[in-house]
């Protein structure tokens, strides 16, 4: 299945204070692996630069006056995300901006449905957690030393790891066979001068088939399953 990772950066926090979008970054995967195929530009937004986003990504109106609008960057964009699967970080935010810009110029706005909120995955599996993007990366030992302002594409590059190791809950693999031995093993300091020898139990075949049936009830299942 074809996604697209997506990142935007933006003139400030809200579309109804009528703030644009000033970066669009997207990287293409396919069943969770890169295809090496990459969406990125900087857009002029027609508007200043609020002193908070400049301070957030660094990208100041100067930088901006010269390059692309929406308008002229839109169809290569909608070109590169079309029947694909959107994967964003806290997407109501980018949606909001994406669906702004399209509403603009007259194009058909990005269906939510076609969105995977990594954000709210994050959160089902890690409440109460702190879920930035920074946080998972940390979470994930995922290098982040590059991200010292926000990058629509350098923050895509990050998304992806996240993404795949918030989808990476394999299930513990019985590799179990009728021979089997399994034997418990406690440290010295734990085992007292009064305690019986280790025992080694051995499990026949209608115990190792309960033992399954109940790690398969009771293992937590993949977010996706």
């Amino acid at each position: 299945m074809l996604e697209v990772i997506l990142d935007t950066e933006t003139t400030g926090l809200s579309t109804t204070e009528k703030h644009r979008i000033v970066e669009i970054g997207c990287i293409e995967l396919d069943n969770q692996i890169s295809t090496n195929k990459i969406f990125h530009t900087y857009i002029n937004p027609q508007r200043t630069v609020s002193e908070d986003s400049y301070k957030v990504h660094g990208y100041s109106d100067k930088f901006l006056a010269d390059k692309k609008k929406f308008s002229e960057i839109a169809e290569d964009f909608l070109n590169f995300i079309k029947d694909k699967k959107i994967i964003i970080h806290n997407a109501p935010f980018d949606l909001s901006f994406l669906n702004y810009e399209l509403k603009l110029i007259n194009q058909k706005i990005i269906d939510k449905k076609n969105v995977i909120d990594t954000l709210e995955i994050a959160r089902e599996k890690y409440p109460g957690s702190q879920n930035s993007l920074d946080a998972l990366c940390k979470r994930f030992n995922i290098d982040n030393s590059k991200r010292e302002k926000h990058n629509a594409l350098i923050d895509c590059q990050l998304l992806k790891e996240v993404y795949v190791n918030l989808l990476d809950q394999k299930e513990p693999k019985l590799n179990l066979k009728n021979e089997e031995i399994f034997e418990i093993k406690l440290s010295d300091n734990f085992i007292s001068k009064n305690s019986h020898p280790r025992k080694i139990i051995k499990l026949n075949k209608k115990e190792l088939e309960l033992h399954k049936s109940f790690l398969k009830a009771y293992l937590p299942k993949n977010f996706y399953n």
